[in-house]
């Protein structure tokens, strides 16, 4: 197996590769109907769904297939969707359009309406003063077998190459290769990752190789390169993984690119519903512990 730039792992063509496929035919003519029923059973269930989270109804279309979008904005992980809640939600009216529904070891999204930071939920919005503006608030794991489904189901197969995408997410610091120590570094802080046809100047240093980036950003920032979407990816490292005010506010540099600036009206009002969200955080965490 071979990593990309991005992150997501291909298959290198090899021997042992071929001996896999035969042991996987071997097996395949092993089992059981029981046991193929089983798999079925459970493919079905790790199914990604796209609904209208109010009428529990399935969307027929891909998102961004049946909404024209010019922006389309994703936030992976609680610090960078705490981050566009108090600095880019707060300042416009934005539309639920739709939620996606999936299961997986590590997470099942909530059913709630009113969601708090603790829930695990992806929810896309579409702003209302101009409705070519989406964002995706996305706080649960979503596995290695469910990405290419989410990606269909929100970029459908042939996908608009005329819009502009930008990814905000963490990974802890420990996981940024350096010469340096990583206790010399000054935690959190920003590195970027953009597709070839991102052609805007990012608002922080370029991540530099060898690090790789992982999960469903690595897979949409994979999926434009593939498709030549303009997109760049905003990655914070940080020492701190859970909601964190001085992880959110690192993203700050990222609020005078083209995509945000003229999402953002009030940074000062902005910052004090980010110290607000991080109260009603801490109080929820007191009840469960």
């Amino acid at each position: 197996m071979a990593a990309t730039f991005f992150g997501e792992v291909v298959k290198a063509p090899s021997r042992a590769g071929t001996e896999e496929e035969e042991e996987e035919e071997e097996q395949n003519r092993r089992d059981t109907p029981e046991d193929r029923e089983v798999r079925r059973q459970l493919a079905r269930k790790r199914e990604v769904r796209l609904l209208q989270r109010q009428t529990k109804t399935s969307l027929e279309v891909a998102l961004l297939e049946k909404h024209p979008c010019s922006k389309f904005i994703i936030a992976v992980g609680t610090n960078a969707t705490a981050f566009l809640s108090s600095f880019v939600m707060n300042s416009g009216v934005w539309e639920e359009v739709g939620c996606a529904k999936l299961w997986n070891e590590w997470c099942r999204t909530a059913d709630t309406v009113h969601l708090s930071p603790t829930d695990a939920f992806c929810v896309f919005y579409q702003l209302k003063s101009n409705p070519l503006v989406f964002l995706c608030q996305c706080s649960c794991y979503i596995a290695e077998d469910q990405q290419f489904q989410w990606l269909e189901k929100v970029f459908g197969s042939r996908p608009r190459k005329n819009m502009k995408v930008t990814v905000l997410t963490c990974r802890h610091v420990t996981e940024y290769k350096t010469s340096e120590s990583t206790c010399s570094l000054p935690s959190p802080f920003l590195r970027a990752l953009k597709t070839q046809k991102f052609k805007d100047s990012a608002c922080c240093p370029l991540l530099e190789q060898p690090n790789i980036v992982h999960d469903l950003p690595a897979a949409v920032l994979s999926y434009c390169q593939v498709w030549k979407i303009p997109a760049v990816l905003y990655l914070c490292y940080t020492d701190v993984m859970k909601l964190d005010l001085v992880t959110v506010e690192a993203f700050k540099p990222v609020l005078s690119s083209s995509s945000l600036k003229s999402l953002v009206k009030n940074i000062p009002e902005s910052t004090e519903i980010l110290k607000k969200l991080m109260t009603t955080n801490e109080i929820q965490s007191n009840i469960y512990t």
